[in-house]
């Protein structure tokens, strides 16, 4: 998020850079001017779902009994995924199982 707010900052300066330019690069500024135009209302509306994730990921990690700012979130999702995928498998094994035992049963 910081890296797109710091590049849109520079885009500005490049367009304030221009203003003073010759006549042959109206179309350029008029089309950067444009441009900023847009991405700063799309940059203003990722930091806020940026925020929003924030704010939701510190609550998943307050959630699973740890500290947000001692657990990163990358490490919190990472032990998530892999609780999810060992119960996933654990499901099928046990799916597998009533069905062997059903089988039995049935004969």
């Amino acid at each position: 998020m910081q890296d797109i707010v710091k590049d849109l900052e520079m885009i500005k300066q490049e367009l304030a850079a221009l203003e003073n330019d010759d006549p042959l690069s109206e179309t350029y500024r008029k089309t950067l001017k444009e441009f900023v135009g847009t991405v700063e209302t799309e940059v203003a509306s990722l930091a806020n779902l940026f925020s929003i994730a924030g704010k939701n990921a510190d609550a998943l990690v307050v959630y699973l009994g740890e500290d947000p700012a001692k657990c990163p979130f990358e490490q919190v999702t990472a032990t998530l995924l892999s609780f999810v995928r060992m119960f996933q498998k654990a499901h099928e094994e046990n799916c597998e199982q009533a069905e062997m035992e059903n089988a039995n049963l049935t004969k």
